[in-house]
C-alpha cells in the first residue's frame, strides 16, 4: 500500500489531487521506497512498478502525464499534441479536460496545485527557485481563462527555510523582481541567507490577486516521509497530482 495524502483546499469535489509519501513501493535504497523518476538513478523497472501501483491504488482515470522539469517557467497544455516529443518539456501543466492527470516530481522544490473555482481547469506547477524567479506561477495562472482572484492555490511540501542556505546572488534575483522579497531571507551564520521558499510562493501568489492560497507548513527537508535533495543527495522524487474527475466535469 502506498501512502500520501489528499491536499485540503476548498476546491469543487470533482476535483482530485494526491500527494505521495516515499513509502509502499519497490525501489531499493537511496531511493526507497516510493520514488517516481525515472531520471535520477533508479532501476526504470521499479519505477515503472511504483507508477503502475499508484495509478491502481488512486483509481487514476489515465497515467498522469510526466514531465521533463528543466526549471523553466514553461507550463504545457494537456493532453499534449501527437509528437515525437511524446514527454513534454515543462515545468507546470494545465487543462481543462476531464481524466487528464497533471503532475509534478519534487523532492525540496514547491509542488504547487491551481484550479478555478469550478473546478473545470486545473494545473500542476515545479516551482524551484529558477522557476519562481522566473515566473512559473505567472505564467500558471496565466493559463487559466478566469481572472486570477477566482482562482485557488495549494502550496505542496518543500524545503523549510531553516535548512535551505542560499547565496547573495539569489537573494538580489528575487528583491530586484518581486516587491518585499527581502523578508523571505534571513542571515545565516555562515554569512550567506536562508530563504523561504514557501514565503516566496505564497506572497507572488497573493500579489497575483488568488481567492485563496492554502497549504505550506510541510518540509521535506525535515520530514523523512518526503524524499529531499539537500538532505540526501541521491534521492528519490515524490508526485503531487491534480485532475478532474471524468464523469462530473464542470458540476458542483
Amino acid at each position: 500500500m502506498i501512502s500520501g495524502f489528499t491536499p485540503e483546499w476548498p476546491v469543487p469535489g470533482h476535483v482530485k489531487s494526491w500527494v505521495t509519501t516515499r513509502s509502499g513501493g519497490v525501489s531499493q535504497p537511496p531511493y526507497d521506497q516510493l520514488n517516481l523518476a525515472t531520471h535520477v538513478g533508479d532501476v526504470v523497472e521499479r519505477v515503472d512498478k511504483n507508477r503502475a501501483q499508484l495509478e491502481q491504488q488512486l483509481s487514476l482515470p489515465q497515467q498522469p502525464q510526466w514531465l521533463e522539469q528543466v526549471h523553466s517557467c514553461e507550463v504545457a497544455t494537456l493532453p499534449a499534441p501527437a509528437t515525437h516529443q511524446t514527454i513534454p518539456i515543462a515545468d507546470g501543466s494545465w487543462t481543462d479536460q476531464s481524466g487528464v492527470v497533471c503532475g509534478v516530481l519534487t523532492a525540496d522544490c514547491l509542488p504547487v496545485l491551481l484550479s478555478n473555482q469550478q473546478g473545470s481547469a486545473v494545473a500542476a506547477l515545479h516551482a524551484g527557485w529558477r522557476g519562481l524567479a522566473d515566473g512559473i506561477l505567472q505564467r500558471g495562472v496565466a493559463r487559466f481563462m478566469e481572472p486570477a482572484d477566482q482562482l485557488l492555490a495549494w502550496i505542496g511540501p518543500g524545503i523549510g527555510q531553516s535548512s535551505y542556505e542560499v547565496g547573495g546572488e539569489v537573494r538580489e534575483t528575487f528583491c530586484s523582481r518581486y516587491p518585499g522579497a527581502e523578508r523571505n531571507f534571513i542571515p545565516s551564520q555562515s554569512g550567506r541567507w536562508l530563504a523561504s521558499m514557501e514565503g516566496l510562493a505564497r506572497d507572488q501568489l497573493q500579489q497575483l490577486k488568488l481567492n485563496g492560497v492554502h497549504g505550506g507548513g510541510r518540509d521535506t527537508y525535515a520530514e523523512e516521509d518526503f524524499f529531499s535533495y539537500r538532505r540526501s543527495g541521491v534521492t528519490g522524487r515524490f508526485a503531487t497530482l491534480i485532475w478532474i474527475e471524468a464523469e462530473q466535469k464542470g458540476t458542483q
